[in-house]
């Protein structure tokens, strides 16, 4: 919202043209930016607590840097899925920007604000195999970026399950857990049974032809027979990060 549309709805307020509650309703749904090939919701931190994060994928590199450069005029930014061409753009604008090459983020942190870390209870992200890790990192740099301390677990899938029991103070210390997995996709399960705590799994494509590039470990997951598993979709790190963060709020 910029500063003219806020001043016209507080003067209404303030002449009784609106109730405090209507005005309440109407800056959740107010402004955005049109640039044309894209409308920017600056409201989106208003609506759901955090500034509307940009997916890169599918976008051109000057897309990118001009929806980022928006939104950071007034709040931290995500960006996800770039490439490498699109991360050095950003970081050329944005040279304080913090770049993960194993995620395809880049962080772009807003000096005027407060810290990003609010949280207190922690996040553990695990991951089955190192080629999950790509995923994990995405939901691990997610809920950094929305405020929670993040643990990682990596490598420690049901190849060898003393991988996994060697870090049983880290899982049981851990408020949500992420869990992210390819080939059977069996390790949420596993953990879930482990702890009384949510586990958010993740499937993801890494696997051999019969995973269907992702969906065997996703069906697995769906099918998981310990309670309190919940699924996102296909290598969505990002979701199960902003998951995962609205339960620990």
């Amino acid at each position: 919202m910029d500063r003219n549309q806020l001043r016209t709805v507080l003067t209404q307020v303030e002449q009784k043209e609106l109730s405090v509650e209507q005005a309440l309703a109407r800056m959740e749904n107010l402004p955005y930016e049109d640039l044309g090939f894209a409308k920017v919701d600056h409201h989106r931190a208003l609506r759901r607590g955090f500034p509307e994060v940009v997916f890169g994928q599918g976008k051109t590199t000057e897309q990118i840097v001009d929806i980022v450069s928006s939104l950071a005029r007034q709040s931290h930014v995500l960006a996800t899925r770039l490439s490498a061409e699109a991360a050095a753009a950003i970081r050329e604008v944005f040279p304080h920007a913090q770049f993960n090459k194993l995620a395809r983020t880049v962080f772009v942190e807003h000096a005027d604000l407060a810290t990003k870390v609010k949280a207190t209870r922690e996040i553990l992200v695990c991951s089955a195999g190192t080629a999950d890790i790509p995923v994990a990192e995405e939901a691990a740099v997610t809920a950094e970026a929305l405020g929670n301390p993040v643990q990682r677990l990596y490598d420690v899938g049901v190849a060898g399950l003393h991988r996994l029991l060697d870090h049983r103070e880290g899982i049981d210390k851990a408020n949500v857990l992420i869990v992210v997995a390819g080939m059977d996709g069996v390790l949420p399960t596993v953990v879930s049974g482990l702890v009384n705590t949510p586990v958010v799994a993740v499937p993801t494509s890494v696997g051999y032809g019969a995973s269907f590039a992702g969906v065997a470990p996703l069906l697995t997951m769906l099918n998981a027979c310990s309670p309190g598993v919940v699924c996102v979709n296909i290598d969505n790190g990002f979701g199960a990060g902003y998951f995962a963060t609205l339960i620990n709020k």
